[in-house]
Order: C-alpha cells, then structure tokens, then sequence
C-alpha cells in the first residue's frame, strides 16, 4: 500500500512540476508520511533522485517544441548547479524558521504583483541578450540554486516568475526554462545525496518511473495549453504554497 501511494503522489508530482514546479510539495510530504521511522536525509536523497528524472524527461519534451534562449539559460544554469551545492552545505547553519516567514512574503508579493499585471508572461517578447542579461541570468540562476539547496519549496515558482519578469518570457517559455536549471539543481543536491548513500533505490526508481510518466503529461498539458493555462496554473500553486507556509507559521 505504501508504494502504491508513493507512486500515485510521484505521478502527481512529476504532473504538476514539469508544468509550474511544485512537485516537492506532493512528493516530499507523501515520503515522510509513508516512512515515518525512515531519516529526513534519505528521504531527501530519494525525492531527489525520483524528481530528477521527471525533470529531466520534462526538460526534454519542453526542448523538443519550445525554443529556449541558451545565452540566458546556460549561464543561469551553470550558477545555479554550484551555488545549489554550496547552499546544500550551508542548510545546516540556516535555520529554517528564518526562513520560512521570509519566503512568505516574498510569495505573496509575486502572486500580488502576477494578479496586478494583467498581461504579464502572456506574450513572449525576451530582451535582447547583452552582457547586462548574461549577469543577470547568473544572478537568478546563482541566487535560486543557492536557495533551493538550502530550503527548497517554491523554487520553480520563483524561477518561472524571474525569467518572466525579468527578460520577459511568457509563462510557457519561463516553465520550459525553469525546468532547465532545476534539473541543474537537483543534479547537484544528488552529487551530495548518492556519495553519501542517502538514496532508498528501491523506493526512489518505482518513484523516478511514475514521475516520469507524471511529467509526460505536465509538459503536454503545458505546451498545448500555452502561456495562459501555465499562468493559471502558476498562480493557483503560488497561493497553495502562500497557504502552506502560513498554515506552518501558526502552528
């Protein structure tokens, strides 16, 4: 029963992250309620190893019909692998509770901002590509890396939001890009996860299939939908995560 339900909530996860990210929300709280005796480091490394793989099947149907600005996403990419890896380090000496309230407003800001601008990520019209964007693409992909390898929720939501906003992608080209550097970040969690045997391989590759089948899905739904649909969809996992991380801070 217990993989039965890992893998019915990889399934949903690979869905919903290769569309907007988010499948940490569903993926990571189904591992810790199916094993609870289990360690919080191998169930991690789990998570990892089962998303990475939807991520990178995602990356691949997004590549295939969506044209993606390498000049902006590699170096974004490249900043946001080694500062995933240094923020992987520092996790332990962040408390998560400073965090938390932090991230809360940052997200409540974006979704405020997104609602506001009713055509935001709605046409696709990117910045000619100068040095001043090759540093800020390694500036979003360097600052997101470093906080997805220290905490993590959200951070598919905050890449898709700064490639829109700042190089004014549509929402469909923004998913399609953040798919790329989070694949770059869980590469990097994972360089520290497989080492270090935190992995549970006969629970993460069950997992790592039905995730990949979840994204196959996500990224058909996201592509034929178009910038619209993924801005709808953005919008309403923004708000679950606003009401997550409030639900957490009253606790």
């Amino acid at each position: 029963m217990e993989w039965l339900f890992l893998c019915s909530m990889a399934f949903c996860a690979g869905m919903i992250d290769s569309a907007v990210g988010g499948g940490g929300l569903i993926q990571l709280p189904a591992l810790f309620n199916a094993l609870p005796q289990a360690h919080p480091a191998p169930l991690l490394g789990t998570n990892k190893l089962a998303s990475v793989f939807g991520t990178a099947s995602a990356t691949r149907s997004f590549m295939r019909r969506v044209q993606l600005p390498w000049a902006l996403v590699l170096p974004a990419t490249v900043a946001a692998f080694f500062l995933s890896f240094a923020g992987a380090t520092a996790a332990s000496h962040i408390p998560k509770e400073v965090m938390k309230p932090v991230v809360l407003v940052l997200l409540i800001a974006m979704a405020v901002y997104t609602l506001m601008k009713k055509d935001l990520g709605k046409l696709h019209k990117p910045a000619v590509i100068g040095t001043r964007e090759r540093l800020t693409a390694v500036l979003v992909g360097g600052s997101i890396g470093f906080y997805d390898g220290v905490f993590g929720p959200g951070t598919g939501s905050f890449l898709i939001f700064l490639f829109v906003r700042c190089f004014a992608f549509d929402f469909l080209h923004a998913s399609a890009s953040a798919k790329v550097v989070n694949l770059a970040t869980n590469l990097a969690a994972l360089s520290f996860f497989v080492p270090s045997g935190n992995v549970m391989y006969l629970v993460a590759l069950p997992m790592a299939a039905c995730n990949v089948a979840g994204s196959l899905v996500g990224a058909r739904i996201a592509i034929h939908g178009g910038a619209g649909l993924v801005r709808v969809l953005f919008l309403i996992l923004v708000t679950a995560l606003i009401g997550k991380f409030a639900y957490d801070l009253l606790l």
